[in-house]
């Protein structure tokens, strides 16, 4: 991972916490419904910790949190 590119995983992060907790949903419930750890999503939004993602993982959550992808994305 290039160090110019933190910065962006981050606020996906954030922007991952915001539309999760928008929904009502826990870190757990979310998870589940992606089919994956808890640890692993916990990784994406915490702001001290930078975990690149994939697309696909992007297109999960978005999918689950039925928000555009492109909303993780808009960083203006």
């Amino acid at each position: 991972m290039q160090d110019e590119f933190k910065d962006y995983y981050k606020m996906i992060g954030l922007k991952v916490a915001y539309y999760r907790k928008l929904k009502g949903l826990t870190q757990e419930q979310l998870a589940e419904i992606m089919g994956v750890g808890t640890s692993f999503l916990g990784q994406i939004e915490a702001v001290n910790i930078v975990k690149p993602i994939s697309l696909d993982t992007l297109f999960r959550i978005s999918k689950a949190l039925d928000v555009p992808p492109h909303k993780f994305l808009d960083f203006t």
